[in-house]
C-alpha cells in the first residue's frame, strides 16, 4: 500500500511544480515588452515568435504524452522538468531575431513537456488519493504566474534589466523544479510490488474510444476559447466598447483572473460534492451568464463597467473548474498520459485560434458580436459537458484507491 506520508510529499512536490511552471510562464509574459524593445521586433515579428512557441509546444505535447506512456509521467518530469525551466535563458540571451526564433522553438518544446508531465502526474496522484485534488494545482499555477509579474516589476524597479531578471528566474526555477519533482510517486503497479517496466500500468487509452476523446478535446477547446475571450479581449472591450478610463480598463481582465484563481483553489470540494457532470453544467451556466452580462453592458444606462466586471467575475468563476474536471475525468476512465496530453493540446489550440476567431468577427462587425463566440462555446459546455461525463463514467474502471486518502486538511 502507498505510504500516506509519501502521498502528502508527492502532492506538496506537485504543488511546487505547478507554481514554478506558472511562475516561469508569467515571467516570460512580463519580459516581452523589454525583449521587444531590446531587439526592435515590432508587433508582427513578436507575434511570429509567440506563434512559433505555441505551434512547437502543441507538437511537443503529443510527443511528451507518448513518451510518458512508455516511461511514466514521473520519469518524464524527473528527466526533463528542470531543463525545461532552464531553456528560458535561451530567448533572454538571443542577440537578434533569427536566433530568437530558434530559441522560441526550444522554449516551446519545454512548455509542451512540462504541461503534459505535471498534468499527467496530477491525474495519477488524484487516483491514488481517491478524492478531487487537481483544481488546486491549477490555482497554484495561476498564483505563480501572477507572482512572476510582481517579481519582474520589483526587479526592474531595483535596476536589474529584463535579461538579468529572466536569467535569474530560469536559474531559480530550475532548482525549484528539481526539488519539487523528487518526491513524485512511482506507478501504482510498482507500489503494489508488480513493476510494469517503463509503462505507467494504466489501462490502455483505446478503452476511452475515439468518439469520447474527440468530445473531451472539443470541451477542452471550448473551455480555453471561453478563457481566451477574457485574456485577449476583456480590457479592449472595456476601453473600446464601454469607453472606460485608461486606469480602469485593465481591471476587467484582473477581475476575471482573480475570480478564476480563487475558484480553482476552492474547486476540489465543489467537484467532490457535485460530481463532474453537474460541475460542468454549473460552470458552463455561470460562464454563459457572465458573458451575457458583458454583452449587455454596452447598452447599460449610466455606464456599463460595473456590469461588465460582474460578468467577467462570473465567467472566471465558471471557467475555473472546467479543465481540471476534464483532466480528472480522463483519470477516472483509466486514461493514459497521451490522453491527458490531448486536453493540454486543446488548450494550446484554443489559445491559437481564439484571438483570430474573435478578432476577425469583431473586425467585420464589432467586438460585442465577436464575444458571442466564447458565449456560444460556454453554452456548448452546458449541454455537452454533462453528456460526455455520463458516457465516460460508463467506461470508468472505478479502481479502488491504493491507500486510504489522507485527511482532508492535507
Amino acid at each position: 500500500m502507498s505510504d500516506p506520508l509519501a502521498l502528502r510529499r508527492a502532492r506538496l512536490g506537485l504543488h511546487g511544480a505547478f507554481a514554478t511552471s506558472g511562475f516561469v510562464m508569467g515571467a516570460w509574459a512580463a519580459a516581452l515588452p523589454g525583449l521587444d524593445a531590446r531587439l526592435g521586433l515590432g508587433e508582427a515579428r513578436l507575434g511570429t515568435a509567440l506563434l512559433l512557441i505555441q505551434l512547437v509546444g502543441l507538437a511537443s505535447m503529443a510527443l511528451a504524452g507518448r513518451i510518458a506512456d512508455r516511461i511514466t509521467s514521473r520519469r518524464l518530469l524527473l528527466w526533463t522538468a528542470p531543463a525545461t525551466q532552464l531553456v528560458l535563458i535561451a530567448p533572454a540571451l538571443a542577440p537578434d531575431y533569427a536566433v530568437l526564433l530558434a530559441c522560441a522553438a526550444l522554449y516551446g518544446v519545454g512548455v509542451g513537456f512540462i504541461e503534459v508531465g505535471i498534468n499527467a502526474h496530477s491525474v495519477e496522484l488524484e487516483q491514488r488519493y481517491g478524492r478531487p485534488i487537481i483544481s488546486a494545482f491549477h490555482g497554484l499555477w495561476s498564483l505563480g504566474s501572477a507572482a512572476a509579474g510582481a517579481a519582474t516589476s520589483v526587479g526592474l524597479v531595483l535596476g536589474f534589466g529584463n535579461q538579468a531578471v529572466l536569467i535569474a528566474v530560469a536559474v531559480v526555477s530550475t532548482a525549484a523544479m528539481a526539488i519539487s519533482t523528487r518526491p513524485l510517486l512511482p506507478p501504482q503497479d510498482t507500489v503494489r510490488g508488480t513493476p510494469t517496466g517503463g509503462g505507467s500500468g494504466a489501462p490502455t487509452g483505446a478503452k476511452i474510444g475515439a468518439v469520447l476523446l474527440t468530445a473531451l478535446f472539443l470541451l477542452g477547446l471550448g473551455g480555453h476559447l471561453v478563457e481566451s475571450g477574457a485574456i485577449d479581449w476583456a480590457n479592449l472591450h472595456a476601453a473600446n466598447v464601454l469607453h472606460a478610463d485608461d486606469a480602469l480598463a485593465p481591471l476587467s481582465y484582473t477581475v476575471f483572473a482573480v475570480a478564476m484563481t480563487v475558484f480553482r483553489l476552492l474547486g476540489d470540494p465543489i467537484r467532490a460534492r457535485l460530481g463532474p457532470g453537474c460541475t460542468l453544467l454549473w460552470a458552463g451556466a455561470l460562464a454563459v451568464l457572465g458573458y451575457a452580462l458583458v454583452l449587455a453592458s454596452g447598452t447599460a444606462i449610466g455606464g456599463g463597467l460595473p456590469l461588465a466586471w460582474t460578468g467577467w467575475a462570473l465567467a472566471g468563476t465558471g471557467i475555473a473548474v472546467m479543465v481540471p474536471v476534464l483532466f480528472s475525468a480522463i483519470g477516472q476512465a483509466g486514461g493514459t498520459p497521451s490522453n491527458v496530453a490531448l486536453i493540454s493540446m486543446s488548450g494550446s489550440t484554443g489559445l491559437l485560434i481564439g484571438p483570430a476567431a474573435i478578432g476577425y468577427l469583431a473586425e467585420g462587425t464589432d467586438l460585442t458580436v465577436g464575444l458571442l463566440v466564447p458565449a456560444a462555446l460556454a453554452a456548448f459546455i452546458v449541454v455537452g459537458g454533462p453528456l460526455t461525463m455520463r458516457r465516460l463514467a460508463r467506461r470508468a474502471p472505478h479502481p479502488a484507491p491504493v491507500a486510504a486518502a489522507p485527511a482532508a486538511h492535507v
